[in-house]
């Protein structure tokens, strides 16, 4: 081979490794391009996907709220499975319920990989009928259908369909509640059970109220008290200064609320109850049209309270309003004392306050005002007698603690 031709064919060999090399570094950069094509798609999914799931989490409705969390598979969340089973488990995470789908396998469930918790409400969107049973107990175990008739739940354990929403325990109570109050009597036992001590129930005096005049007046203390509206009671008791004690009920549906007031006015015990009646009027007149034996609450207050110390009252507060214009008599007034009061006895009291002894400013008589159980409504006052049929307490019910 000629020195021409050996150039040539080096020139060549070298011309072909260069084109190798070339097309290496093509091949790379392209690999490379790709790589970063992927990522930048794969970064792109994901600012996407949080920005979806950012959305979403902004248009969940809020069915129920504080509803808490909920064990949930992700079957029913990605959609590839449809609620079926609902059961509720005492003492498990969040608000005990849980929740499976159609196509849910045993190993699947077995897998705490493939369940998650989310809020109730996010379950709620994907199937609203769970708001009909959030409030059932602990323990239930429900079939979700939907079919003509519509989408209900069928309870497991006794076969009942559950097509209209359950109601909160504490309402349930309430109503039963608001039917027991305000009746002509009740048994004996009934006002004894108010203020025994048990688990569930305690008793706390509160504090002293004066009675100069022993005409009795009861009333909501910021609403009516010293008003038209306040009721004044038919019978009087001795003048002087009597404690208020309280029946404290620790519900665990209704947390701690105040069952009964009871002011006393002698150690004798109480042989029976009667209705106490409206100044002017005897017990042969309940139950006749225009007489009214209870007291109205609309602040969530009530009290005992003396008829002279009641115009004293009213006398303060309005001269102390034409004095602070635009003022709240509780925001302004009372609300810190109420406070004071919770800080001084936590245990018998819900935060800001359930009770308060509080004086006139100007003569010092004092009245006892409380929280009225669940709020606000109609109550009766009943006088405990004595076996010489003499007042020896007078009760204000606010609940029956049995259905709460």
């Amino acid at each position: 081979m000629g020195f021409f031709d050996r150039k040539k064919s080096e020139k060549s060999e070298q011309e072909q490794a260069e084109q190798q090399e070339s097309r290496r570094m093509e091949k790379k950069a392209d690999q490379q391009e790709n790589q970063r094509m992927e990522k930048k798609a794969e970064q792109q999914e994901k600012t996407q996907g949080e920005a979806n799931q950012t959305k979403q989490q902004s248009e969940i409705k809020e069915y129920i709220k504080g509803a808490g969390g909920t064990i949930v598979t992700k079957s029913i969340l990605n959609g590839t499975s449809r609620l079926k089973w609902l059961f509720r488990q005492d003492g498990g995470m969040g608000n005990g319920w849980i929740a499976f789908g159609d196509k849910d396998s045993q190993d699947y469930v077995n897998d705490a990989n493939n369940m998650t918790v989310v809020d109730f409400n996010v379950l709620a969107n994907i199937e609203p009928t769970v708001v009909n049973v959030f409030y059932m107990p602990m323990g239930s175990d429900l079939e979700f259908r939907s079919d003509k008739t519509g989408k209900y739940f069928v309870d497991t354990k006794t076969g009942r369909e559950i097509r209209e929403p359950v109601k909160h325990p504490a309402q349930i109570a309430f109503e039963k509640n608001l039917k027991f109050l305000n009746k002509k009597d009740y048994p004996l036992e009934f006002f004894q059970s108010l203020f025994t001590k048990s688990d569930k129930m305690d008793v706390f005096t509160a504090g002293m109220t004066d009675f100069p005049t022993g005409e009795v007046v009861l009333a909501d203390p910021l609403a009516y008290l010293g008003s038209r509206y306040e009721t004044v009671l038919d019978r009087k008791i001795p003048a002087g200064s009597y404690p208020v004690e309280l029946s404290i009920c620790r519900s665990k549906i209704a947390g701690l609320r105040i069952a009964a007031a009871r002011l006393v006015i002698s150690d004798k015990p109480a042989v029976r109850y009667e209705t106490a009646m409206p100044k002017g009027k005897g017990i042969e007149d309940f139950g006749k049209p225009g007489v009214f034996t209870f007291f109205g609450v609309d602040t969530g207050l009530a009290c005992f309270a003396d008829a002279k110390t009641s115009e004293e009252y009213r006398m303060f507060f309005e001269n102390w309003l034409r004095e602070n214009p635009g003022k709240n008599k509780y925001t302004d007034y009372f609300g810190a004392l109420f406070q004071e009061s919770f800080k001084a006895h936590p245990e018998v009291q819900n935060p800001g306050g359930s009770f308060l002894e509080w004086k006139m400013p100007e003569t010092g008589q004092r009245i006892v005002m409380f929280a009225s159980g669940m709020g606000d409504g109609i109550y009766s006052g009943y006088w405990g007698l004595d076996a010489d049929g003499e007042a020896a307490c007078l009760v204000t019910p606010f609940m029956n603690p049995e259905y709460f």
